[in-house]
């Protein structure tokens, strides 16, 4: 499997207080083309923070960040501003869990999905960026996609709205999408579909994925291989049925013991 991402030894430290206080320890990551990863975890154990640092998004000078995170012949916690933001949006892509902060309120969906494109592809003339647009829209699930494309985000359910952010984070094409709890908003029925989206991109287009998020169930149907992290440290890390049917950490244990389980008798 060819390689595309390589972060090791990922450190991430806040001096924002008297004391450092560190938020990622050791943190290491192969990433194959066309592979989903998922990554767990409680809150504060350090999932989001790294995919924070890999997208490039932990810019404040109170962090201090240390290690590699190669992509592309280059290092991103190394390389110029100008190189990052090349990769920003265009080869790695990142969508949050809560769309309607990331939406912008005042600007129409089209315009928000062609973005992107405005910021890395200048010279696509305009009717090309709005049928790219269009169809990006159509193809993550959205009917009446033309329609859509002059909405706002306060007219769209929290469902559409998500598969609006993903038409945005896919219309580069990007080689990795990062997912960061991208269905903790969402109705159970909702979840399934993102999920099945997810699925569909990655099978179609090849894009490489890592998948955060606290549900276990979602995170089996979802990926090939998983990483455990607890406390900003990486504690277990395998093939999903390995690891979630036969856990060696007592952490990973208690995590998967935590799944609810739906009495039907």
């Amino acid at each position: 499997m060819e390689i595309i991402l390589d972060v090791t030894d990922l450190h991430i430290e806040f001096h924002d207080h008297d004391l450092p206080e560190t938020a990622v320890e050791d943190f290491d990551l192969m990433l194959g083309k066309g592979e989903i990863v998922g990554i767990v975890g409680e809150s504060g154990s350090g999932k989001s923070m790294s995919a924070l640092a890999i997208a490039g998004l932990l810019s404040r000078h109170q962090i201090k960040k240390t290690g590699r995170i190669m992509f592309d012949g280059n290092d991103l916690l190394t390389c110029d501003r100008k190189t990052l933001r090349q990769y920003q949006g265009d080869e790695i892509s990142i969508i949050f869990q809560e769309p309607m902060t990331s939406l912008n309120p005042v600007k129409r969906i089209g315009w928000q999905v062609e973005e992107p494109l405005l910021i890395h592809h200048p010279e696509i003339k305009k009717a090309e960026r709005k049928a790219r647009a269009i169809e990006m829209l159509r193809s993550v699930g959205l009917d009446k996609a033309e329609d859509i494309y002059y909405m706002y985000p306060h007219e769209l359910s929290g469902g559409m709205r998500q598969r609006v952010m993903i038409a945005a984070a896919m219309i580069g094409n990007p080689q990795i999408l990062i997912a960061d709890e991208p269905t903790t908003a969402l109705d159970v029925t909702v979840q399934a579909q993102i999920v099945d989206l997810l699925k569909k991109i990655n099978k179609e287009r090849g894009t490489s994925i890592i998948f955060i998020s606290h549900d276990l169930s979602l995170v089996s149907q979802l990926c090939e291989r998983v990483i455990v992290m607890q406390k900003g440290r990486i504690v277990e890390t395998g093939k999903t049925s390995v690891v979630f049917t036969r856990p060696m950490d007592t952490y990973t244990k208690k995590l998967i013991a935590a799944i609810p389980k739906i009495d039907l008798g």
